[in-house]
């Protein structure tokens, strides 16, 4: 039966400016179980009409027919298949894998194969010692002499059980003694019924062969039998050579070993991926729990100016922007209050509170502070949405009597009496030299810095007017207008009837300034969100960088491991393993990366917020973002270098130095 039959076979080398043939229409038929020896000097055509047969390459016209089917029919995945199933490849080179050892290089083509029955394959340590190299197992082929080498590699192209072996300058290395021990095996496994097709140029190594074709300028020169039989072979029909589903599930887990092996055996490089993508995540934490941080301490600050307020002060008249006359501004008095809560309609019940503001300085315990004296109206919790976490708020009769009693701030605690979950209510300070009792403790409003709205005391308005001020004009006012009103509206009714009141001219407006607070609500959380999104660009900026160094040092992979690409290809593996395998430890790189840049960006945010007194908030979506997008950089920047991998020639992936 005839395995392989060519007819008018031509291979051209198209380059950029000139076409180089090298087969010039090559006629062929070899039949199962011979041992046929192509000789041929250098330049000859002869390795390239190895290589088409082995599948390697592919012809340029004429008919190649392997057990009777046109190889045209078939695709590339299909041709690594009938590679990896029906032919075995003994390299003048070796081609083992260095990382590996003798006996992983030995099963290495049954990872690819068509199927996962392990009656498809012969146990690689069974063959090692079929090939004398049992006690080697466990080496590294940099261990073992050339000879040994090539002994593993016929052995590696014994895995599947091929039908063909072939072997290119298979002794083109070996000294005299190794020389003879690899014709042997290749001649023993002739006479098992395996057909041999070796190329080499030494003329003592045919004697072994049954037939010996020579090849010159691409042409057969000659072709002659040496034996008038060949050896006994068994049968096997063409229905074998099927087609086959060239990528199987079940390859994901010898995918990710042989990921996981090659990112081992390449130390420094692996570490150097993973540093990158770790700075990236890392950076992504720790920015985004800056930033979610600082957002919840801008929605605190928001939260404690109540909702719905309008802040009422004296302005005095502008022009171009400069103040022009001092006398015309309003004087804020307490009657104003009642005024506007009687003809202002839209303010809510007890929703205006006066303030008069004051520096002083509170002692007590033999600690002091200079702090935020506030002088404040009873209805500042409801308004302000801050009641007292101990003790309690001053009344209006104590307001009324002008008591001394005082609701302190927690940095004040803090400070007077050195912790801030101390309870000092009962306790008395004095405040300028006048003693006050404490009956309350202001929650915490979370701000820290320049404006700690946690730093002050607050007094009854009258108190302070009397005790502190000297005087009955307060300072401003907070309105709290009922929802569903229109703020602005609000505004300018104000101003109306205090220029009313005060008896000004309506054309002097500016005597009274009003601000809304909502908007600077608005404005803060619109801040809040985009100091997020800044320092989430920032991160997200640096996880890129990372990414595109993966790239790089994918690149750089893909090119060092190029003779690797090619000699999986000829034992089997598809587009489809490689560009796998690719992925999978450009994903891996990321995933390590990534978990490591997640505990490194916790550790980050933990040192800003205990040395540079920041809120820092980690929450699950920044880790589940942190992880999620550092796979997906992986997928993304590992296909492109992955996908080049894939699509490389086997032929000329053997051939890259």
């Amino acid at each position: 039966m005839n395995v392989i039959e060519l007819k008018c076979v031509k291979k051209t080398y198209y380059l950029e400016e000139l076409d180089v043939p090298v087969l010039h229409g090559i006629d062929l038929t070899i039949e199962q179980g011979e041992f046929v020896a192509i000789m041929g000097h250098s330049g000859s055509g002869k390795s390239t009409l190895l290589n088409i047969l082995g599948l390697l390459d592919k012809h340029s016209e004429g008919s190649y027919k392997l057990a009777g089917i046109e190889i045209s029919k078939y695709s590339d995945n299909e041709l690594a298949a009938l590679r990896n199933h029906y032919l075995g490849f003994v390299f003048q080179q070796f081609n083992l894998l260095p990382k590996l050892t003798i006996l992983e290089n030995v099963a290495l083509p049954s990872m690819y194969s068509v199927s996962k029955d392990v009656q498809q394959h012969e146990d690689p340590a069974k063959l090692l010692e079929i090939v004398g190299l049992s006690e080697r197992i466990t080496h590294r082929p940099s261990e073992i002499s050339g000879g040994q080498q090539q002994r593993v590699a016929i052995a590696r192209a014994l895995i599947n059980k091929p039908l063909i072996i072939f072997a290119d300058e298979p002794t083109g290395n070996l000294d005299t003694k190794s020389t003879k021990e690899i014709i042997k095996i290749l001649k023993d496994l002739n006479s098992s019924g395996i057909t041999i097709v070796m190329v080499t140029h030494e003329l003592e190594l045919t004697t072994y062969a049954t037939r010996i074709i020579k090849v010159q300028d691409g042409i057969i020169l000659s072709d002659e039998k040496t034996e008038s039989e060949s050896a006994s072979v068994s049968k096997h029909n063409s229905s074998q050579f099927k087609r086959k589903n060239p990528f199987l599930l079940a390859r994901i887990k010898d995918y990710c070993v042989q990921a996981f092996g090659s990112l081992t055996g390449n130390k420094m490089r692996s570490i150097l991926s993973i540093l990158g993508v770790m700075i990236g995540v890392a950076s992504l934490i720790a920015m985004l729990a800056v930033g979610t941080g600082a957002k919840k301490s801008i929605e605190d600050q928001v939260s404690g100016l109540g909702s719905n307020l309008l802040m009422i002060s004296s302005g005095s008249p502008q022009k171009q922007g400069n103040s022009y006359d001092a006398g015309f501004r309003i004087r804020i008095l307490e009657e104003d209050i009642r005024d506007l809560e009687i003809n202002i309609p839209e303010i809510e019940d007890e929703g205006i509170v006066g303030y008069i503001t004051v520096r002083g300085q509170v002692v007590a315990k033999g600690n002091n502070c200079n702090t935020r004296v506030e002088g404040v109206s009873p209805n500042f919790p409801k308004t302000r949405v801050s009641h007292p976490i101990l003790g309690r708020f001053f009344t209006k009769d104590e307001d009324n009597l002008r008591a001394k009693v005082v609701v302190l701030g927690k940095t004040v605690v803090k400070e007077i009496f050195g912790n801030e979950d101390f309870n000092p209510v009962g306790e008395y300070i004095k405040i300028n030299r006048i003693d006050f009792q404490i009956i309350g403790v202001l929650p915490t409003k979370g701000s820290k810095g320049y404006g700690d709205e946690d730093d002050k005391v607050l007094i009854p308005l009258n108190t302070a007017m009397y005790r502190f001020a000297g005087s009955k004009e307060l300072h401003y006012l907070e309105v709290q207008v009922k929802d569903g009103a229109d703020m602005n509206k609000v505004g300018e009714d104000i101003k109306t009837r205090l220029l009313f009141t005060h008896r000004l001219p309506s054309s002097e407006r500016d005597a009274v300034r009003v601000i809304n607070m909502a908007e600077i609500q608005a404005a803060m959380e619109a801040m809040g969100k985009a100091f997020s999104l800044l320092l989430g660009s920032i991160a997200f900026i640096s996880l890129l960088v990372g990414g595109i160094g993966i790239m790089n040092i994918m690149f750089v992979s893909v090119s060092e491991r190029t003779k690797e690409i090619g000699l999986r290809k000829a034992i089997g593996a598809n587009n489809m393993d490689i560009l796998f395998q690719f992925i999978i430890e450009s994903i891996f790189v990321c995933c390590v990366g990534g978990l490591i840049g997640i505990i490194v960006g916790a550790g980050i945010s933990f040192i800003i917020s205990k040395f540079a007194d920041w809120d820092t908030i980690i929450t699950p979506f920044s880790i589940i973002l942190g992880f999620c997008f550092s796979v997906f950089i992986g997928l993304i920047f590992g296909v492109w270098p992955a996908r080049k991998a894939s699509l490389l020639n086997p032929i000329d992936a053997l051939r890259h130095d």
